[in-house]
């Protein structure tokens, strides 16, 4: 891989300052974390109370911190955080299960059964955030003890790799209804290639896994429709589309820019697009399935497929949502922070501007989009819902309709809600607010 080793001064002073301070600043107030076991009964309240906020909240928050430390030591590099940073990776490698409660089977209540290994998003995002930090920061942890980074290689390879080559996963290909992989499909595979590339050291068994990955990512892209519509909704498209793009992007680190053919196919630029086509005001996104109805896009991404794409008006788009890191947040595709930092410089050269076609047809999702003026939001605009209700994230959508006048609802599908035990489930359309009437 070829991001700068952090001893490589000149280069990380290139990278965005006020970022690397914003890291720095969240890593500063959290030097004395405690790194906090996960209880039993807190992963039981997914099947004792339908929650799946409390164990949640206690597992995301102590990757959070690992991964702003990562950020912190590589930008200070003086091991301030190195001692926290290895009690983290500890803590975390101490778990019975690095996924979320509420993507296990339902008959295990929340507890992992540890003899069959996994892999959910999460767990994903955790061997990544591992990966990464064995990346960076291995030869401290070595200076340290050199089970440190035998026990990271250690469980990414029996919780995670190990699992994906040796079983079929759900999420791989299409389900037995005919419904197309969602999210989890690109989403895991860009932590299962971080992995890949980062801590398997034999060559064979290395090129194995990004053959699978590359199988496995083509049953994402084969099915998904001409048009480029996400049925997950834009606010899902971050992790469908956006973790598709990571998948390019890592694999045309690794390999001097062999993929950039894939930058030149029509689906994929449809796919990209739909972000912005599915904008309908400055504040407000169609929001058909799970997605929310606020919502800007991850601009950083959506920048650097428009140069990859040569697509000015993506570009522009792009730089028009453009904000401050935001430490707090989950790192669930950690490498973006690592391409941003040294994005900042570029976007400043870009010109803003929001992008409003006046009207969209979407053959294959079947979504109508139309607006009286193109360019802004003054008057009406109507999104409209065809297609099929067997879709990724569906609420029986079929013939669902938003209105807006000058930006603002006036006729609103009502959202998704937040997910408890019953979400994806048998029980989903018991749920009043995913229910067609």
């Amino acid at each position: 891989m070829q991001f700068p080793h952090r001893n490589d001064h000149a280069a990380w002073a290139r990278a965005d300052r006020e970022s690397l301070r914003l890291y720095s600043e969240y890593a500063g107030k959290n030097l004395t974390y405690p790194w906090p076991g996960v209880p039993a009964t807190v992963a039981l309240q997914i099947s004792r109370t339908g929650s799946r906020t409390g164990y949640q909240q206690l597992s995301y928050e102590k990757r959070i911190v690992l991964a702003n430390m990562i950020l912190a030591e590589i930008t200070e590099n003086k091991d301030r955080y190195t001692d926290v940073i290895i009690n983290g990776i500890w803590s975390i490698c101490e778990e019975s299960w690095w996924g979320a409660t509420a993507h296990l089977p339902t008959e295990y209540n929340g507890l992992m059964d540890v003899t069959r290994p996994r892999v959910d998003l999460y767990a994903g995002v955790t061997a990544g955030v591992l990966a990464w930090a064995d990346y960076f920061l291995g030869d401290k942890f070595d200076a340290v003890s050199p089970r440190i980074r035998q026990r990271i290689h250690y469980e990414i390879q029996k919780r995670v790799l190990e699992p994906l080559m040796q079983h079929p996963h759900w999420w791989m290909d299409m389900r037995p209804d005919g419904r197309a992989p969602n999210n989890w499909n690109t989403w895991i595979c860009s932590n299962w290639l971080t992995c890949a590339l980062l801590i398997e050291d034999a060559p064979d068994r290395r090129a194995a896994m990004v053959a699978k990955i590359l199988r496995t990512l083509d049953n994402f892209i084969n099915p998904y429709p001409d048009d480029g519509g996400c049925d997950e909704g834009p606010g899902y498209w971050g992790a469908a589309i956006g973790a598709l793009y990571d998948n390019f992007a890592l694999l045309n680190l690794a390999t001097n820019n062999a993929f950039t053919f894939v930058y030149e196919n029509e689906k994929i630029k449809n796919m990209c697009r739909y972000i912005y086509r599915a904008q309908i005001s400055e504040e407000y996104v169609l929001n058909f399935a799970d997605a929310p109805p606020r919502g800007a896009p991850p601009a950083n991404i959506l920048y650097r497929m428009g140069r990859d794409m040569h697509d000015e008006t993506m570009k522009r788009f792009a730089v028009r949502y453009r904000g401050n890191v935001y430490p707090g947040g989950v790192r669930a595709h950690f490498a973006r922070d690592f391409f941003d930092l040294f994005l900042q410089g570029e976007m400043d050269n870009i010109k803003p501007a929001l992008t409003f076609p006046r009207d969209i047809w979407l053959p294959n999702l079947q979504v109508a989009i139309a607006r009286d003026n193109e360019g802004d939001t003054h008057g009406f605009y109507l999104g409209a819902k065809g297609g099929t209700n067997n879709e990724n994230h569906n609420h029986n959508d079929i013939g669902n309709f938003v209105v807006y006048y000058d930006g603002l609802p006036v006729l609103i599908d009502v959202g998704a809600g937040k997910y408890t035990a019953k979400t994806f489930t048998s029980e989903r359309y018991t749920i009043w607010n995913l229910r067609s009437d």
